[in-house]
C-alpha cells in the first residue's frame, strides 16, 4: 500500500528516511526552510502546508530545533496525522522529551519515537539494520514498517516511549565517553567497565523519569552503543575522538560537521541526578573533562579509585 509521507528536516537522518520511504514506493515530500537538491522520487518543499497532505510524518530535526519545528507543524496537522520523531536528544534542564514537545505544540496524539542502531547511511542505502519504535499505537508501528521496513529493516516496538527517548539520548553521551577513552589508549577491559557501568548509571536516572530499566538494555540503549563501538561512524564517536586529541568542545563540534547534543544532555542529566541525590560518577567526570576541570589521566584514575560495590 502506498502511503503519503512527510519528512520534516533535511539533515542526514531526514534525507535517509525520505530515501528509504521513496525506495519502498511511497509518495514523499520533504520540508526544509531552505530549498535543497534531493534524490529522485522525493519532492522538496519550503512550504510547511505541503506536509499537511501526509498520512505519516517523520520529524527528523535535532532536539535543539524541535520546538520551532513542531510549532510549524502545529499550523497544518490535525488528529488524523501520525508522527514519528527520530531526534536523539532532550530539551532543556527539564529533560523534556521530543514527544512531550509534539504534544504541547500540536493536536496530534498518535506519536512514536524511533531509535536504536539505525545509521543514516544504512537506512538510505537499504543495508540490513534494525530499530525500536516507542509507541502506544499499533497502527503507527505497522505504518513505520510499511514506510521503512521491507526486508532490510526490522522495526521492533515497545510501549515504553519515554524509555526509548531517554535511552537514545543518554547512550549518545556514553558513545562520546567510549570514543574518548579509546582514543587515549584505554584497554578493552576499561572500555567494558565504562560501557556497562555507564549503562547502569543512565538507566538509574532514566527510571526516575518514568523509563523502564529493560529499555536501556535493548536496542534503544545497549544495542545502539554496541553498533557505535563496532564502528558505524556516529558523530558522537567522532566528537569523542576530537576531544581526546585536545580540541576544545566548540572546535570539536565544528570538526564533526553535525550538532551533537550528548554533552548538553549529560550536563542536564547530572543536574537532575544531583537534585535527587543519585551518584553519577561517569557523567560527572566526563562533564568535568569537557569543561577543563580535570585532566584525562586524573579522570581515569578518579574513576578507578572509587569504592567498588555490588554489580
Amino acid at each position: 500500500m502506498s502511503l503519503r509521507i512527510g519528512v520534516v528536516g533535511a539533515g542526514g537522518c531526514g534525507r535517509a528516511v525520505a530515501q528509504a520511504s521513496a525506495r519502498h514506493g511511497h509518495e514523499v515530500v520533504l520540508w526544509s526552510r531552505k530549498d535543497r537538491e534531493l534524490p529522485d522520487g522525493i519532492r522538496m518543499s519550503t512550504d510547511i502546508a505541503d506536509i499537511g497532505d501526509s498520512e505519516l510524518i517523520f520529524l527528523a530535526v535535532p532536539a535543539l530545533h524541535a520546538v520551532a519545528a513542531t510549532e510549524e507543524l502545529g499550523k497544518v496537522v490535525d488528529g488524523r496525522h501520525l508522527i514519528i520523531h527520530v531526534s536523539r536528544g532532550l530539551i532543556g534542564a527539564e529533560l523534556k522529551t521530543v514527544t512531550q514537545i509534539i504534544r504541547e505544540k500540536t493536536v496530534c496524539r498518535r506519536i512514536g519515537a524511533l531509535a536504536g542502531p539505525l545509521a543514516a547511511d544504512a537506512l538510505a542505502e537499504g543495508r540490513p539494520s534494525g530499530a525500536i519504535l516507542g509507541t502506544g499505537f499499533p497502527e503507527l508501528t505497522e505504518m513505520a514498517r510499511d514506510a521503512l521496513g521491507g526486508g532490510e529493516l526490522r522495526i521492533y516496538d515497545t510501549p515504553d516511549v519515554v524509555g526509548v527517548e531517554l535511552a537514545s539520548a543518554t547512550v549518545g553521551f556514553l558513545m562520546v565517553v567510549l570514543a574518548y577513552a579509546q582514543e587515549i589508549g584505554a584497554e578493552p577491559s576499561t572500555l567494558a567497565v565504562l560501557a556497562t557501568r555507564g549503562m547502569v548509571e543512565v538507566s538509574r536516572v532514566g527510571q526516575t523519569l518514568g523509563a523502564k530499566e529493560s529499555t536501556f538494555m535493548g536496542l534503544a540503549g545497549l544495542g545502539d552503543l554496541i553498533a557505535a563501538v563496532a564502528g558505524d561512524q556516529r558523530p558522537e564517536f567522532q566528537l569523542g575522538r576530537a576531544l581526546a586529541q585536545g580540541a576544545k568542545l566548540s572546535n570539536a563540534r565544528g570538526k564533526v560537521g553535525a550538532y551533537v547534543e550528548a554533552i548538553d544532555v549529560a550536563r542536564h542529566l547530572l543536574e537532575h541526578a544531583r537534585r535527587l541525590g543519585l551518584e553519577t560518577p561517569i557523567s560527572a567526570t566526563f562533564v568535568a573533562l569537557t569543561e577543563d576541570r580535570i585532566s584525562p589521566d586524573n579522570a581515569i584514575q578518579a574513576l578507578m579509585e572509587r569504592r567498588v560495590g555490588k554489580e
